[in-house]
């Protein structure tokens, strides 16, 4: 099978681009014939599709000539759409498999597939396809927002996206064009992978409807690998540990205030924009956190093995973050929001433990709970539940689907 893949990024800035990478080299490990289509980019991996890439727009840097780049490529990109049917016409695949294109890659390239009749499947990797913003946060709360279908224009009231009146009113532009009037994801997307049940409820209510969206949970990484069996893995550990993307939807804020307050170490493992607000609040509670910046596949094995529990506070709806499934791989209790996706693999007190987001006194409750609970029967139930969410089970799955449609 030909399988083309497009994702915004090509290296590993998030979970949905590390899945993305992952899975375009297990396709091609099975025997597909893969290309890929991204942005140009300064970290990009290797790649002989990078001829085809489209310019790269940053939303955070650069001069003028950057920024007026950026409502072209929001709205409707030609450029985009031309270098994508370039790569269609020379690769001609026989499915084309969509990641996380907004913004920086524009859904214009939907309608090459469209015109090619080319079936697209897209993977929900967060809640922009029913939301300006991407994560259902709202703002004024800091709790998730209430579900508003086709009514974008209620975003501007508190600023939603990136705290401005003039990015929301793009995003809400953008919104408006792709939905009700090009009706874009609608003619051209064969089938949406939803990697929890949570989200595809979530967008099912959104109006989307149900027979077009499949529920596939995100596998491990096979990046991370425990050295040791999983029952001879330690469940004990002398500090607390966070990894992944450094943004304010992580309920970072929240974790640092609970661990200062009870003396616990904590490492913290990943990089963002929320860094440098994070290390001025540990610094202010006097906390014994340590800050370790971006960590590699490698790095992160020995962080997460001598770990005594690792926390996902988000405060956002997580969809399904790889790095619980990495956690649980690892045989660790995970300790996470009851939020989202979370609770559909965690189960309180079974095979890790949850907390009300947001609420360190919730949170405190649960770590000094880790002195009373069997660990070793948690941690091999965790590692039970990772088991069951292998690559290669998301693997198989994931092609099963590209023959459904391909017929």
């Amino acid at each position: 099978m030909r399988i083309l893949q497009v994702n915004k990024f090509y290296y590993p800035r998030g979970g949905a681009d590390k899945y993305f990478l992952w899975l375009t080299g297990a396709l091609e490990k099975a025997g597909h014939a893969v290309a890929v289509f991204s942005m140009n980019h300064p970290k990009n991996l290797p790649t002989p599709w990078s001829r085809y890439f489209v310019s790269r727009v940053s939303f955070n840097e650069g001069g003028i000539k950057n920024r007026l780049k950026v409502p072209g490529r929001v709205l409707y990109s030609f450029a985009a759409k031309r270098k994508f049917a370039r790569l269609v016409k020379d690769f001609q695949p026989d499915v084309i498999h969509i990641h996380n294109i907004y913004h920086h890659l524009s859904p214009s390239i939907l309608t090459v597939a469209g015109h090619n009749h080319i079936p697209v499947v897209m993977h929900l990797h967060d809640y922009k396809l029913i939301s300006p913003d991407y994560n259902l946060l709202s703002k004024d709360t800091g709790y998730q927002r209430d579900i508003r279908p086709k009514k974008y224009y209620q975003y501007l009231f508190s600023r939603a996206v990136k705290s401005s009146y003039l990015a929301t009113a793009l995003a809400v532009i953008e919104m408006y064009l792709h939905h009700s009037i090009l009706k874009i994801y609608e003619k051209n997307i064969s089938l949406f992978i939803a990697p929890s049940q949570f989200m595809r409820d979530t967008v099912i209510k959104s109006g989307w409807p149900k027979n077009k969206i499949v529920t596939v949970y995100n596998p491990y990484s096979p990046d991370l690998k425990p050295k040791a069996t999983i029952g001879k893995i330690p469940y004990t550990g002398e500090y607390l540990l966070y990894f992944g993307r450094l943004n304010s939807e992580k309920g970072i804020a929240t974790l640092i205030t609970a661990a200062s307050q009870i003396r616990e170490k904590l490492k913290i493992a990943g990089a963002g924009p929320e860094e440098s607000n994070l290390k001025e609040l540990a610094r202010k509670t006097n906390s014994e956190i340590e800050f370790l910046g971006f960590k590699t596949a490698a790095e992160l094995q020995p962080l997460i093995a001598g770990a005594k529990a690792v926390v996902i506070p988000s405060i956002w709806p997580e969809n399904m973050p790889l790095s619980l499934l990495e956690a649980m791989n690892f045989g660790k209790i995970v300790i996470a929001s009851n939020i989202g996706g979370l609770p559909e693999i965690i189960k309180d007190g079974k095979n890790g433990l949850l907390f009300e987001p947001g609420n360190e006194v919730d949170l405190i409750r649960q770590i000094k709970r880790l002195d009373n609970i069997d660990g070793d029967k948690l941690s091999r139930a965790a590692a039970k539940t990772a088991g069951e969410l292998s690559p290669e089970n998301n693997l198989n799955k994931i092609i099963a689907i590209y023959k459904s449609i391909t017929g």
